[in-house]
C-alpha cells in the first residue's frame, strides 16, 4: 500500500510504499475510501518542515535549550547528528479517515470485516488502529462526510468543556474547519452562535449555518459582541483559530460576561491579563484533542476503554456522537469541501494548503482495489512484503535481518551496519511506515511486518532484535531455534526463567548470542581496562548515571513491558563494571530513594556490587539531575591510581602513565567497535565478543537489581541456574 509521509528537514511530502501491518490483538485493518486534510495542523507541519534551521529554532525555543544543553554534555558532533537524524525521520500525515474494515484482531468483538467505519488513521490506502479509535458509520452517512468526524470531535470536545446550555450565546473565534463544524454543533445544541473571522467566504458559510457573524477585520469585535448580546457579553468563547498573537485571548476575555467560560481549541498566544480574568472570575481551559483517552497508551494502544458510567465521553464516543449528528441532519460537513484530490495526487494537495489559494475542506479519495477476496480485502493488503529498489550486494559480511525500526535502530545501529558493509536483507516492523522508511533509507532488500519472513529465510544468518524489552526473550528464542546468530539490544530478558531458556537454546543451536552492552567496547573503556587489568589489589568503581526523568507511565517504567529502568537500562553499567573487574559478581545491594506519594521511586537508586576478587562497584542511577550535567561518569580507584571517564568524551589520569587528559574526537559509547567485533564473530562463527556465561550472569544480576529496586531485597551470590 501507499502512505503519505513528510520530512521535517525539508518539508517534502511524498507517497511511499509500505507493508500493511496485521490486525493483531485489538487492532483493525481498514481499507480507506476518503480522508480529510486538516488545513490547520497539517499546514503547520509542512510549513515547519520547509523552514530553515533558524525558523525551526524560533518555532521551538524549548527544543533549542535542550539542544544547547546536549552540546555542552555530549559535544557538537554528536548533537548535530542527533538533530539531523530527528529531522530526517519522516512522519505520517493525517488523522481523519473513513473506510471499510477488512480484518479484525482476535480480541475485537464490536467490529467485523465489512463494517464501514471512521478512525483517526493517517492518509494511507490501509490504516491500522485499535478498536477504541474507530466508530461505525450510519447507513445514511457517506464516506466523504464521515471522514470529517475526527476534526468535528476535536470541536465537540471543546464544546463539552464550555458546557453550553440552551439559549446561551457562544462565540466561535476563528471559522476554519473546526470553527465551522462547531457552529453547526452549537446550533444543534440550541445555542445562539456568533462567528468571528476575517474571511468573507467563511463568514458566509457560518451565516448559512445560522450564526451571527462579525468581520474580524472590521474593527472593535468586542464592542460588536457586546451589542449583539445587549451588553451581557458572551456566555462562552471557543478559540478555534491559529495565531501567534495574544490579542484573541484578550478579546475573548473582554467580550465574555462575568463568570464566562473560555476554551482554547486551536492555537494562540497565551500572555493572559490577570485583571481581565480576575474582575470577571472567568474560567479558562485548554481542550485536548478528541477527548478522554487521548495520549493514554492504555486507551490508544492497548484498546482499554473507560467505563461509560464514569467517563461518558471518550474519543470513540465523541466520534459516535458526531456521526449521530450527521445521521440526524444536525451536522453537514459537505458544504465545507472546497477541493477533492485522488490519493495519487496527495502531494499536490499539500502544495495547495501552503499556497495563497483559499481552501477549507480538502478530500483525498481512494481508488477501489483492482482485485479483492471474499471479505473485501485487497490483494495489496494480503501481500506482507514490499521490495525496495536497492539490489542485493555481494558481500562476505553476514546477511542480516532486523526486527524493529525504532529510534535506536535507525539513528544508531543501522547506519553502522550499512557502513560496515553488512548485507541488509530484510527489516521487519510492527508499524509499516517505520520499516518502509528504514528499508528505503538503508537499502534493505525487503520490508515486512512478519517476523517469519526473517526466520524462514535461509539467506539470513544473523538476526538483530531491536524491539521493546518484553518481546526480547521470545524473539531471541525463535531466532536461535531457526538457526540464526542473534544480537539483541539490552536487556536480554525480564525473568530468570527466560534467561535459562535462552541458555539452553544457545547451547542446543550452536549459534552465537550477543547483547548490546556497548559501553565495554568504547575506546576509552578499553584504554581504562588495559591499566586496571594489571592491578595488584582490588578495584573500586564508582559509576554515576544522570539518566534524566521520564514519565511514570512510559513503557520502560512498566516492569511487565520495559522491566523498569534499573533492569532495562542500568544493566549497561552492571556489565561495564563486570568487564572492568574481570571476575564474577557475588553480591548485590540496592538502595532506592524515599517514596513519593506512597509509591516507591525505583528509578533513583544506588547499586553496590561485590566481586569474587574483593573488588566492588557502586552505580548511582538518578532520574532527578540537571539535564545540563553530563549523563555518565566512570571512576576507577586501584593501587594508588585513579582513572576517570567523563561522558565518553575524555579520559583523565591520576598517577597513571600517559597524558593527564585523553580526549576523544567525539563522544563514543562503543557502538561502532561493538558492531565491528560482533559482525566479525558472526562471519567467522565465533568466538562471541562477550562470553555466554558472562552475558547470562550480567542479565541475571540485572533482573535481580530491578526486583530489588522495586522491593528493597538484597541478593547474595546465586547459582547460574
Amino acid at each position: 500500500m501507499r502512505q503519505v509521509l513528510q520530512r521535517l528537514d525539508n518539508g517534502q511530502t511524498y507517497l511511499l510504499d509500505v507493508p500493511v501491518p496485521a490486525a493483531a490483538g485489538v487492532r483493525l485493518v481498514i481499507r480507506s475510501h476518503a480522508s480529510i486534510i486538516s488545513a490547520g495542523t497539517e499546514r503547520m507541519l509542512v510549513e515547519f518542515g520547509r523552514g530553515n534551521l533558524l525558523d525551526k529554532a524560533r518555532a521551538q525555543p524549548d527544543k533549542v535549550r535542550e539542544v544547547l544543553a546536549k552540546v555542552r554534555t555530549d559535544g557538537l558532533l554528536s548533537t548535530v547528528e542527533a538533530v539531523q537524524g530527528k529531522l530526517a525521520t519522516p512522519i505520517p500525515l493525517g488523522y481523519c479517515n473513513a473506510g471499510t474494515i477488512v480484518e479484525v484482531g482476535p480480541s475485537v468483538t464490536r467490529f467485523q470485516p465489512g463494517d464501514r467505519v471512521v478512525s483517526n488513521g493517517p492518509h494511507a490506502e490501509f490504516v491500522v488502529v485499535p478498536h477504541t479509535l474507530a466508530a461505525k458509520i450510519p447507513d445514511n452517512v457517506g464516506f466523504e462526510a464521515a471522514a470529517f468526524t475526527p476534526i468535528a470531535a476535536i470541536g465537540l470536545q471543546g464544546i463539552r468543556l464550555a458546557q453550553p446550555t440552551l439559549g446561551e450565546t457562544v462565540v466561535v473565534y476563528g471559522l476554519g474547519l473546526i470553527g465551522l463544524l462547531c457552529v453547526q454543533l452549537l446550533r444543534a445544541n440550541g445555542c445562539v452562535v456568533v462567528g468571528i473571522d476575517r474571511s468573507a467566504s467563511r463568514l458566509a458559510l457560518a451565516e448559512g449555518f445560522g450564526a451571527r457573524v462579525i468581520d474580524g477585520a472590521s474593527g472593535d469585535v468586542v464592542g460588536q459582541v457586546d451589542a449583539l448580546t445587549e451588553g451581557r457579553g458572551a456566555d462562552a468563547v471557543l478559540l478555534t483559530l491559529a495565531s501567534d498573537s495574544d490579542d484573541p485571548v484578550h478579546d475573548a476575555a473582554r467580550m465574555s460576561r462575568k463568570r464566562g467560560r473560555l476554551v482554547l481549541v486551536g492555537v494562540t498566544g497565551l500572555s493572559l491579563n490577570r485583571d481581565e480574568f480576575f474582575k470577571k472570575e472567568l474560567s479558562f481551559q485548554v481542550s485536548c484533542s478528541y477527548g478522554p483517552g487521548r495520549y493514554d497508551a492504555q486507551y490508544e494502544e492497548h484498546g482499554v476503554d473507560y467505563p461509560a458510567g464514569y467517563v461518558r465521553w471518550t474519543e470513540q464516543r465523541n466520534f459516535e456522537a458526531v456521526l449521530g449528528a450527521m445521521a440526524a441532519g444536525q451536522l453537514d460537513p459537505t458544504p465545507l469541501v472546497t477541493h477533492r484530490f485522488e490519493f495519487d495526487a496527495a502531494p499536490r494537495a499539500y502544495e495547495l494548503i501552503t499556497s495563497a489559494m483559499p481552501s477549507i475542506g480538502i478530500v483525498l479519495r481512494y481508488a477501489e482495489p483492482e482485485s479483492t477476496n471474499g471479505n473485501g480485502t485487497s490483494a495489496a493488503q494480503v501481500r506482507r512484503i514490499e521490495r525496495v529498489a536497492t539490489p542485493a550486494r555481494a558481500t562476505s559480511a553476514p546477511t542480516v535481518g532486523v526486527i524493529g525500526a525504532g529510534n535506536f535502530a535507525t539513528r544508531m545501529l543501522l547506519p553502522i551496519l550499512q557502513r560496515r558493509g553488512a548485507r541488509l536483507r530484510t527489516i521487519v516492523s510492527g508499524s509499516g511506515p517505520s520499516g518502509a522508511v528504514a528499508g528505503q533509507t538503508f537499502g534493505f532488500e525487503r520490508v515486512s511486518v512478519e517476523v517469519d519472513d526473517i526466520l524462514s529465510d535461509a539467506a539470513i544468518d544473523t538476526v538483530f532484535v531491536l524491539t521493546r524489552h518484553d518481546s526480547h526473550a521470545a524473539l531471541v528464542l525463535r531466532a536461535l531455534e531457526a538457526g540464526k546468530h542473534v544480537f539483541v539490544e539490552k536487556p536480554l530478558a525480564l525473568t530468570d526463567h527466560d534467561v535459562d531458556r535462552i541458555d539452553d537454546a544457545v547451547n542446543a543451536s550452536g549459534r552465537l548470542l550477543m547483547v548490546g552492552f556497548n559501553r565495554r567496547f568504547a575506546p576509552l573503556t578499553r584504554e581504562m581496562a588495559k591499566h586496571v587489568a594489571a592491578r595488584g589489589g582490588p578495584l573500586v568503581i564508582n559509576i554515576t548515571v544522570n539518566a534524566g526523568s521520564i514519565p511514570r507511565n512510559h513503557w520502560t517504567q512498566d516492569p511487565a513491558i520495559g522491566g523498569g529502568r534499573i533492569a532495562g537500562e542500568a544493566c549497561h553499567f552492571i556489565d561495564l563494571a563486570r568487564a572492568l573487574v574481570g571476575h564474577p559478581i557475588t553480591r548485590l545491594d540496592v538502595l532506592t530513594a524515599a517514596t513519593r506519594t506512597g509509591q516507591m521511586i525505583d528509578d533513583i537508586a544506588t547499586l553496590t556490587l561485590s566481586f569474587a576478587d574483593g573488588s566492588m562497584a557502586s552505580i548511582t542511577y538518578v532520574a532527578n539531575g540537571a539535564k545540563s550535567f553530563p549523563k555518565e561518569r566512570v571512576e576507577c580507584f586501584f593501587d594508588g591510581r585513579t582513572l576517570v571517564i567523563d561522558n565518553w568524551r575524555r579520559l583523565r589520569r591520576f598517577n597513571v602513565r600517559g597524558p593527564m587528559f585523553e580526549l576523544g574526537k567525539r563522544q563514543d559509547k562503543g557502538h561502532d567497535a561493538e558492531m565491528e567485533t560482533w559482525l566479525a564473530a558472526a562471519r567467522l562463527g565465533g568466538p562471541p565478543p562477550i562470553p555466554l556465561d558472562e552475558l547470562l550472569e550480567v542479565s541475571r544480576w540485572a533482573i535481580r537489581a530491578g526486583e530489588s529496586a522495586r522491593r528493597r531485597v538484597v541478593h547474595d551470590a546465586v547459582s547460574s541456574r
